[in-house]
């Protein structure tokens, strides 16, 4: 996909500003958003299991196979048992809400580069005898995304999230290299650098709300800066 089209599909407006009922209800909808997805994770894994995981081969990625390109955009949705959905899911929700609280566009853009890159680096790295399933790889993107936002924008609130999300996840980046069998540490690091890719092309300049000539405080809605 062009990455011209992907920035102009980013170009969400400004979200509310920290602080406001505009802002706090940006939040609360992105987290419900998030939760949602999971029990859809939990359906493709109920369906997958009911077919003794068919779907796992089917529609995982398979390394320099042309089989399993498609796995690209199909993995994701795919998870070996519900232990790995939970074990997914939690974060998906956490992450995913503070990106998806940036902007609706400008999300589902990010997720979509996080993917592709991702997926074809696993595809063109991976183990060629190996099939790779899981969320993980849009995981360590979301987590990327967040940690990179902060630096790139230069806002105290994304800086803040970086941070805080840097002490709670900062430690499973040591699973971005070979280690652990079975775990497609290539998914986690091809994900995390396409996160920080979207931080850095679906960049938001930081815009100081400035009121109008002969406008006053009272008469201002601040719905046009970023956080």
């Amino acid at each position: 996909m062009n990455l011209e089209i992907l920035r102009a599909a980013a170009s969400d407006r400004e979200p509310a500003r920290f602080g406001t009922d505009a802002f706090y209800a940006a939040i609360g909808r992105a987290f419900l958003a998030m939760c949602a997805v999971v029990p859809v994770l939990f359906g493709i894994e109920a369906v997958n299991t009911a077919l003794a995981h068919h779907l796992n081969g089917a529609g995982g990625i398979r390394p320099r196979h042309l089989s399993g390109l498609d796995g690209v955009v199909f993995a994701p949705f795919l998870h070996a048992s519900f232990t790995h959905v939970v074990g997914n899911g939690a974060p998906l929700i956490l992450l995913g809400t503070f990106v998806l609280a940036g902007g609706a566009k400008r999300f589902l853009a990010s997720t979509v580069l996080i993917m592709l890159v991702s997926g074809l680096g696993t595809w063109v790295t991976g183990d060629a005898n190996s099939v790779v399933i899981g969320a993980s790889g849009v995981v360590f993107g979301y987590l990327g995304v967040l940690l990179a936002r902060g630096v790139v924008e230069r806002t105290w609130w994304n800086t803040v999230v970086g941070v805080l999300i840097g002490l709670l996840y900062g430690w499973q980046l040591v699973s971005v290299l070979p280690g652990t069998q079975g775990i497609s540490w290539q998914a986690h690091l091809f994900g995390f650098l396409g996160g920080i890719g979207a931080a850095v092309l679906f960049y938001r300049p930081h815009r100081p709300h400035r009121p109008e000539p002969g406008a006053t405080t009272e008469n201002v809605a601040v719905t046009d800066a970023t956080p």
